[in-house]
């Protein structure tokens, strides 16, 4: 490992929850080289713009919130019909673009199928996720969106501890949208609401009245 390298190390391993690191000049290989590093120190958020490494370290609060997002997916996919492949936090990278980011949770479904069994994704061959999360609650995600338009991806569901939003990329740009293109009933709104449903009751209890109101909404 190289010594600038492992001075980028020590100071991640020293960030304090809900806490950003931001650091410029980082070259690929040693991005990716911290990368490897990191896979056995979970709980980092990285995002890398040619060039530029951003780490996040997140709040329980912040993983609450997407786990709960992630079982919502779930629930959309079975009352839907549709396959669902979740990814969680897998860091999305294309080294030809000098861009990667590390989403809060992701799912495809679209092209579920394609990828699925699938060891490793390579986006230089692979469709990125149909859908990727990001929740902040501590950092902001908006200077992410150009790494995933970058990347391709066609959603992101973002929450920022009071309110989520859907965005669809259109043209190589994101705009807020009504509602989910794959999941037609699910809009910001309706989005938030479930997430305020996991704030006054247990999760197991929330997702539940997901699921009704889910039905209710399609019947």
């Amino acid at each position: 490992m190289s010594a600038r390298s492992a001075d980028y190390l020590e100071a991640i391993e020293h960030l304090p929850a809900g806490a950003t690191l931001v650091i410029p000049g980082v070259k690929w290989n040693q991005f990716e080289e911290l990368l490897q590093r990191l896979e056995s120190r979970p709980g980092f958020r990285v995002a890398f713009d040619d060039g530029r490494l951003k780490v996040m370290s997140p709040l329980r609060e912040h993983e609450q919130h997407k786990e709960f997002i992630s079982d919502i997916a779930r629930v959309l996919s079975e009352e839907y019909g549709l396959p669902l492949e979740k990814l969680g936090s897998t860091t999305w990278r294309r080294k030809g673009l000098a861009k990667a980011v590390e989403a809060d949770a992701s799912f495809y479904v679209t092209n579920a199928v394609r990828i699925s069994g699938k060891r490793t994704i390579d986006l230089e061959s692979d469709p990125p996720p149909d859908i990727v999360v990001e929740v902040d609650v501590t950092n902001e995600s908006l200077d992410k969106l150009r790494i995933y338009a970058a990347l391709g991806v066609p959603e992101i569901w973002r929450y920022d501890g009071k309110q989520a939003r859907i965005y669809r990329l259109f043209k190589g740009v994101y705009s807020e949208t009504r509602n989910s293109a794959l999941f037609s009933s699910l809009s910001g709104l309706l989005l938030t609401e479930f997430l305020d449903l996991a704030k006054a009751t247990d999760q197991t209890s929330a997702l539940r009245k997901v699921r009704d109101r889910l039905r209710q909404d399609r019947a």
